[in-house]
């Protein structure tokens, strides 16, 4: 039986290809940006559109389902190419821990709204409702977007 969650997931595919694709001709859709991650077992850069938010000057990415590709990739990697259009930095992936993820996700229903319906399809979270996004800390995980000095990957895009 497939899961409401393998459904959503199928469905995401089409539209972060075209995320994607269309980042990788150097338009950017809002604040979407794409998150690219080594691969565990190959190393090839692995790509994925995110909505970064910044909560009290520091940059955050949030994920909708705890054993998402790019999540098992970022834990393992720390690092990934963070891109908007066709700028890409090279960035260090720092995963929080549960206790400090309630205020984070609690301010993504106001600083990235667009989101909210993603993570209401996903069952991520219950409503859109700030404290309904806190108490999913458990099962969304976070993870501080550091740029570093380190020179660029190379230009593989993943696709």
């Amino acid at each position: 039986m497939t899961s409401a969650n393998d459904r959503m997931r199928r469905r995401m595919k089409p539209f972060n290809r075209v995320v994607v694709a269309l980042q990788g001709v150097g338009l950017a859709l809002g604040t979407m940006r794409v998150l690219s991650v080594p691969g565990r077992k190959t190393g090839t850069l692995r790509t994925t559109p995110v909505s970064p938010l910044t909560v009290d000057g520091v940059t955050y990415v949030v994920a909708g389902f705890d054993d998402a590709d790019w999540v098992r990739n970022a834990r393992a990697a720390g690092w990934g190419m963070l891109a908007k259009g066709r700028r890409r930095q090279r960035v260090s992936l720092i995963e929080l821990p549960v206790s400090e993820r309630a205020a984070v996700l609690r301010e993504f229903p106001r600083k990235v709204p667009h989101g909210v319906r993603f993570m209401l399809n996903a069952g991520a979270v219950e409503s859109a409702d700030p404290e309904a996004f806190a108490a999913a800390a458990p099962r969304c995980p976070v993870f501080r977007v550091e740029p570093t000095r380190a020179a660029a990957a190379p230009a593989d895009s993943g696709r």
